[in-house]
């Protein structure tokens, strides 16, 4: 093995320990009975699966586990679904304020999202007083307000795969009289699926690990995500048990494996399709 192997194989370690280190500290803190942070050895002393017990039993987790997963899997469909529509017009079609729409969508998320929790709090008070499924303390309502915030950039990046796909295929399709809709729905989201399988797992990553929307929009213990539920486990600083948060941390990954691997097929079969030669 050469100098330059070696350092190759070396780095490739260090980085592997670095990003390993953060899950190995979770686990034996999952394990550790005493539900403190600290331990002299990786699997500490007495290590057992009381906290992951403790978290069913004393806690209304799979409540939050069944609303988070419900709230990331509608706003990732949604917010596709919307964001690819908007940018099938803005890529094929041309209409007045085509452009400054584009524009007014890339400057809307240069805003972090906080700087209206304000106005949309207000707006969604009025709205829990006539239509309470979609106020506060709801799911559809925390769910279109993820849409709304995931639309913009959505758009942009699903615009740009688009512009990639020949307009003659549209054309085609027109001339063998089928509609704009059709033409959508056939070609250009089949040759799409990379672009939207991505699009639906970011999504669903940013959703399920939100914690500032849901903190302020879901105070009811049976509406709380999984993030805000956590979170209220370390609240009291004197009965604060660091165990049980992290096992509890520990299961909020396997809905984002899952997702991932649902998804993987799309994006693997889009790319070898389209390295296909014809």
């Amino acid at each position: 093995m050469n100098r330059g192997t070696a350092l190759r194989h070396a780095a490739a370690i260090a980085v592997t320990a670095f990003a390993l280190f953060p899950i190995l500290f979770v686990v034996s803190a999952a394990l550790n009975p005493l539900g403190t942070l600290s331990s002299a050895t990786l699997l500490p002393e007495g290590a057992g699966l009381g906290n992951l017990r403790a978290l069913f039993t004393t806690t209304p987790f799979l409540t939050w586990y069944a609303n988070s997963i419900l709230i990331a899997g509608l706003t990732a469909v949604l917010s596709v679904a919307v964001s690819a529509l908007s940018a099938y017009a803005f890529s094929r079609f041309r209409f007045a304020g085509r452009r400054t729409g584009l524009v007014t969508l890339l400057i809307i998320q240069a805003f972090p999202q906080f700087l209206a929790i304000v106005p949309l709090y207000v707006i969604f008070s009025v709205i829990s007083d006539n239509w309470p499924a979609f106020g506060l303390n709801s799911v559809w309502g925390v769910t279109l307000l993820y849409v709304g915030g995931q639309v913009g950039v959505n758009t942009w990046l699903i615009k740009g795969f688009f512009d990639t796909i020949p307009k003659e295929l549209d054309d085609a399709m027109l001339i063998d009289g089928c509609t704009p809709g059709q033409a959508f729905r056939r070609v250009i989201l089949p040759l799409s699926a990379p672009v939207l399988a991505i699009s639906a797992l970011l999504v669903f990553i940013a959703t399920i690990n939100e914690f500032l929307v849901a903190s302020v929009f879901l105070t009811g213990d049976d509406s709380r995500t999984l993030a805000v539920g956590l979170f209220s486990l370390l609240a009291d600083q004197r009965n604060a048990n660091f165990g049980i948060f992290a096992a509890g941390t520990l299961l909020t990954a396997i809905p984002t494996v899952a997702v991932f691997q649902f998804l993987q097929r799309y994006i693997v079969h889009g790319l070898t399709a389209g390295a296909v030669k014809g």
